[in-house]
């Protein structure tokens, strides 16, 4: 959960295996649609060089302090059993107190995107298990140069926003994604998501104004997001389910494609995962996750790596996802 760790692209594929059961079952009602409006927020403070907490920097009351909420309304359609067109419009809400630099603030809308997702077996399937693979394309449609007040060379003047709290990252890039589950013993029932967001462009142009030789511009990362564990009904309450599973999340030091200049903290949080969700009938499902990290690692970018040296990165010790989807 460092800096700029999350995307809309990446956002928590699903509540729990037991929401895409009764999706699945769902499905077999051709040319409805689905809205899912989500929001996450994390706090992040905490400063990490690789896996070592610099402990220091709140002692001295140097720390750097991220408030970030995301909200995201998506929409798929769903054309056949096995196939359903989607698409996403975030919208970023973020604060970033630098101390003795100043407050800044940002606000819009961020990257959106648009794909397809399908089921490898038709639903609903005689075992209650399927798989499903994703694919979109991210759209540059978030600032990526939004600027406020700080201090720069010692003047107050308005300069660019920490890459962090950026709504966009001003690349085209494109994401793979997948879903799956399975029934075991007991009402169990085993979960698996993840998705990798590809950005092949290398950096986008705007300035850091870092010292660093290889910082002065912006990197265009790569993203990730995996989820896996274990759900099932909760007793004697129709409806709910609850789970437990773990996460890693984070922005990969080189990129699957092209080149990885310029500045980025690269990284990534381990995670555990409790959560819960609430289907009121087929029509309405809320959903609610609480992931707490238990290992936070910033590692070398390539700028680190070619000054030898090793930057830091503010992770969040928890995060707050919440999710309310309607079935029309």
């Amino acid at each position: 959960m460092a800096a700029r760790q999350s995307s809309p692209v990446i956002g928590d594929l699903c509540a729990t295996s037991a929401g895409r059961e009764a999706q699945a079952r769902e499905n077999s009602k051709l040319h409805h649609f689905d809205i899912t409006v989500g929001y996450r927020y994390q706090q992040s403070a905490r400063h990490f060089v690789g896996t070592v907490e610099q402990v220091q920097r709140e002692a001295l009351h140097t720390q750097i302090e991220n408030d970030y909420h995301l909200f995201d309304v998506a929409i798929n359609y769903q054309l056949t059993q096995r196939w359903s067109l989607t698409g996403s419009l975030p919208i970023l809400v973020a604060k970033r107190d630098q101390r003795a630099n100043g407050i800044f603030r940002t606000a819009g809308i961020g990257d959106s995107t648009v794909g397809a997702r399908f089921w490898i077996f038709r639903p609903p399937t005689e075992s209650g298990g399927n798989i499903s693979f994703g694919f979109s394309l991210k759209m540059p449609t978030g600032k990526d140069n939004a600027v406020d007040h700080g201090v720069s060379r010692g003047i107050r003047q308005l300069v660019t926003a920490d890459q962090s709290i950026q709504a966009g990252d001003g690349g085209w890039g494109f994401a793979l994604e997948t879903q799956m589950f399975k029934p075991i013993p007991g009402r169990n029932t085993l979960y698996f998501s993840g998705a990798y967001l590809f950005n092949p462009k290398d950096t986008n142009g705007v300035r850091t104004f870092r010292t660093q030789k290889g910082e002065e511009i912006m990197s265009v990362a790569d993203q990730y997001l995996y989820r896996g564990g274990i759900s099932r009904p909760a007793p004697k309450i129709k409806g709910l389910f609850v789970s437990i599973g773990g996460r890693i999340e984070g922005v990969p030091v080189h990129d699957a494609f092209g080149q990885s200049n310029g500045f980025r903290r690269p990284g990534y949080a381990i995670d555990v995962d409790p959560g819960f969700m609430y289907a009121l009938g087929f029509k309405n499902v809320f959903s609610c996750n609480v992931p707490f990290a238990v290992e936070r690692n910033r590692t070398q970018s390539v700028p680190d790596i070619a000054n030898g040296r090793h930057g830091d990165a503010a992770f969040a010790d928890y995060a707050l996802t919440i999710s309310y989807t309607r079935h029309f």
